[in-house]
C-alpha cells in the first residue's frame, strides 16, 4: 500500500483551501501532533509511529491546509483466518483531524481518498474501529452482520466492516487480525 509516486500521481484531492495527499517524511512531526491534540493522549501518534517504522505496507494520507497538516489517517493490513485460508485487507486507524478544523469535511474526504485508493489496488475488506454515527455513511457495517469479530472484547456496534470485493469475500467469516504494534498501545 505504501508507494513512492511523483508530484503528479502525488495529489488525490485538491479543493483550494485544504489538499489531501499521501504523506511526506517531513509530515511526520505535524502528524504526530494532529493524532496527539485530536485523541488528547500519545496512544495513538506513538501507535502510528510504530506502524510506520514496522509496516511496509501501510497506506498514509495528510490533509494540508497551506502548509499546516490538519488531519492524517493510516491504513495498515488485516486479516481473516476463514477455513483454512488467510484473507488480507486493511484496519482503517488512526484517523484524526486537529481539533479546531473538525466539522469540516477534512474526516470525509481522508476516509473516501484512502477508501477510493484500496478498491483501486484490489483491497478485499476494510475494518474500523469507530463512531458508529460516523462510519456508515462510507459503507461500513456491524462487522457481526458479516460473522466477522474483532480480536478485542469491544462493542458490536463499533467495530464494522466494509466489503470492497463482493465475490472474494463470499462465505468468509471469522476474527480479525490486527497488526501486533496496535496491542502494544
Amino acid at each position: 500500500m505504501h508507494e513512492r509516486s511523483g508530484l503528479s500521481e502525488f495529489i488525490i484531492w485538491d479543493r483550494r483551501v485544504v489538499l489531501i495527499r499521501k504523506q511526506q517524511p517531513a509530515d511526520i512531526p505535524q502528524i504526530r501532533e494532529v493524532n496527539t491534540q485530536a485523541f488528547g493522549q500519545l496512544e495513538e501518534a506513538d501507535l502510528v509511529d510504530k506502524l510506520r517504522e514496522r509496516c511496509q505496507e501501510i497506506l498514509e494520507l495528510v490533509a494540508v491546509r497551506g502548509d499546516e497538516v490538519v488531519g492524517h489517517i493510516l491504513f495498515s493490513p488485516a486479516t481473516i483466518a476463514c477455513r483454512g485460508r488467510t484473507v488480507t485487507g486493511a484496519a482503517l486507524g488512526p484517523m484524526a483531524v486537529s481539533p479546531r478544523h473538525q466539522r469540516q469535511g477534512i474526516g470525509t474526504e481522508l476516509v473516501e481518498s484512502g477508501v477510493s485508493i484500496l478498491r483501486e489496488k484490489g483491497c478485499l475488506f476494510l475494518v474500523v474501529l469507530g463512531h458508529p454515527a460516523f462510519y456508515p455513511r462510507f459503507g461500513f457495517r456491524p462487522a457481526s452482520q458479516f460473522g466477522v469479530h474483532c480480536d478485542w472484547d469491544v462493542p458490536a456496534a463499533v467495530f464494522m466492516l466494509m466489503v470492497l470485493a463482493a465475490e472474494e469475500m463470499q462465505g468468509v467469516k471469522g476474527r480479525v487480525t490486527y497488526r501486533p504494534e496496535f496491542s502494544q498501545v
